[in-house]
């Protein structure tokens, strides 16, 4: 192992936490690579889901995701409006055991904790109170999305319909 090569390695053990136990550091493995359909910029439109109290809006959106540095995490910025209402947040997705985390921090100041999971061309995002099933289509250039909401994570209502559209 050259010199830098070890310096390199000292210092990812260092940064993980695990120089001076018996804890191995990360490896980016396959379930990272499986995240990769979601990398690059999206176009979000839809609307929301018309209720007793509140009729449907539009919804306009721009997504971007992008590796954190190192590949193991992916940022997720979105920017946009609801009916007239600027909205937006920012999303980190991670590897957590077999499945994925999702922290989703809106421009309201809420924190939306999720499990995603992949099975084949279908990511689902699971929380307490909002879920979403995306189906990926055209060779993974659109998501087309439905979301759900619920008050006490028991009954569930359709709260938005969109398609992200992936710009080249």
């Amino acid at each position: 192992m050259s010199s830098d090569s070890s310096k390199s390695a000292r210092v990812v053990t260092v940064a993980a936490g695990v120089e001076t136990t018996d804890r191995t550091a990360p490896v980016r493995d396959g379930r990272h690579e499986a995240l990769d359909v979601l990398i690059g910029k999206w176009i979000n439109e839809g609307h929301t889901v018309a209720s007793t109290d509140a009729p449907s809006v539009p919804i306009l959106t721009s997504d971007v995701y992008e590796w954190a540095p190192g590949g193991f995490f992916i940022v997720h910025s979105a920017y946009g409006k609801i009916g007239d209402t600027s909205v937006g947040g920012v999303e980190i997705l991670g590897v957590d055991g077999e499945a994925y985390s999702s922290t989703f921090y809106d421009s309201f100041g809420n924190v939306h904790v999720s499990r995603l999971e992949i099975d084949g061309d279908v990511l689902r995002w699971i929380g307490d109170r909002t879920r979403c099933t995306a189906t990926m289509t055209d060779g993974g250039l659109t998501q087309v999305a439905r979301h759900e909401s619920s008050t006490d994570g028991v009954n569930w209502t359709a709260s938005m319909n969109v398609t992200l559209r992936k710009v080249p």
